[in-house]
């Protein structure tokens, strides 16, 4: 059985019917609080988590079962990957090619399981005392059955201020190509923070059992990343959002009084930066094989006050100017990621920036400074 000690970056851990251990990113607590399958989904997706400790191990063996994504009409996914990091280094990249499949319909939200087996992820080390990191896949749910070495392993405690972070898939890490290569994980390494991503796909949508996740987690750092699942989920109208932006801001303040906090409005996105949602898969897209997401909703229903990305960073702007919070800061989202940059780095999907872009919004986050 694997020591739920070594398990970093999860809010809890459940031990499963195998024996195994399920990182999840929300507590089971406000778990309860929703019936939403996609919340359910992205945020048992260990964006974030990894596996630390401390061994003179040569040899190392993980036993996983992870759930694969397949979705009907799209091409297939690739396996989720595995970084390993030893005394801050990636050294080694794994993955693991069985595993239960969910297969999604995006048009009628049907979703279906198939039972499949468990993988073995073999990796040998130089020799010496050192501290290991096993990141799991972000977007690949992967319960843990078994860690083996041929030395002792002891948990990694962290000395690093630790960062809370919230937002969509975007933060969660879509697209990009492993899980030390989403932009979080990029900014934390460059900065020098311990990590709690709770970049959740489809679903940062102002609940208020995650405000009150934020509140209770430990944290040096907070950030919230919003606008991009309001607007494509079409889910309130401008008279609901300032409100529940401050709303959130002062159940994490309950417990956060003078914590550091960024509110990074909408990156760059341009089916929505006037065309309010939902948003949808694109067909024709579809039809070739590929995924992409289009803006459905009318434009001239922004008078009468829907959501679009430019509302959202007004919005979002006048929040912070109307509470004179010292320790709360406004991160202009199209500084992350802008119009120019979608020039030379345009959304694959049209949603979802790619693994050089991830890369590029992580180093500019970090080149912002402490906070």
């Amino acid at each position: 059985m694997i020591d739920p000690a070594f398990v970093v970056g999860a809010l809890e851990v459940e031990r499963t019917d195998r024996g195994g251990l399920l990182p999840h990113r929300i507590p089971a607590a406000a778990r309860a609080q929703s019936d939403d399958q996609q919340l359910h989904m992205v945020e048992a997706q260990p964006a974030g988590v990894r596996l630390a400790f401390r061994t003179a191990a040569r040899h190392l063996e993980l036993d996983v079962l992870p759930t694969k994504r397949r979705y009907v009409g799209a091409p297939p996914r690739p396996d989720g990957v595995f970084d390993v990091l030893v005394d801050g280094q990636l050294t080694h990249q794994l993955t693991a090619p069985d595993g239960n499949v969910l297969t999604v319909d995006m048009m009628s939200g049907a979703r279906t399981v198939e039972p499949g087996g468990s993988s073995s992820l073999v990796v040998d080390l130089a020799p010496g005392e050192k501290t290991v990191e096993i990141w799991l896949p972000h977007d690949e749910q992967t319960e843990l059955l078994a860690l083996r070495a041929d030395a002792p392993l002891t948990p990694a405690a962290s000395e690093r201020p630790r960062w809370v972070h919230h937002g969509s898939s975007i933060s969660q890490g879509s697209n990009a190509a492993h899980p030390t290569g989403t932009w979080p994980v990029v900014a934390a390494r460059l900065t020098g923070l311990d990590l709690v991503n709770l970049g959740l796909g489809g679903s940062a949508l102002l609940d208020p059992f995650i405000a009150r996740t934020i509140r209770d987690t430990p944290a040096e750092r907070i950030s919230l990343e919003l606008g991009i699942n309001l607007v494509n989920a079409d889910l309130m109208r401008r008279r609901a959002l300032g409100p529940a932006v401050h709303g959130w801001l002062d159940t994490i303040r309950d417990r956060h009084p003078d914590t550091p906090v960024r509110l990074i409005t909408p990156l760059f996105c341009g089916i929505h930066e006037r065309t309010p949602g939902p948003g949808a898969p694109d067909l024709a897209a579809m039809a070739e094989g590929r995924v992409a997401f289009v803006a459905t909703g009318d434009p001239q229903e922004v008078a009468r006050g829907a959501l679009t990305l430019e509302v959202v960073r007004e919005v979002l702007g006048e929040v912070v100017e109307q509470r004179r919070d010292p320790h709360l800061s406004c991160v202009d989202g199209l500084g992350l990621y802008g119009a120019e940059d979608a020039k030379r780095l345009p959304l694959p999907d049209n949603l979802h920036p790619d693994a050089a872009t991830h890369r590029l919004i992580g180093e500019r986050f970090a080149a912002l400074g402490d906070w």
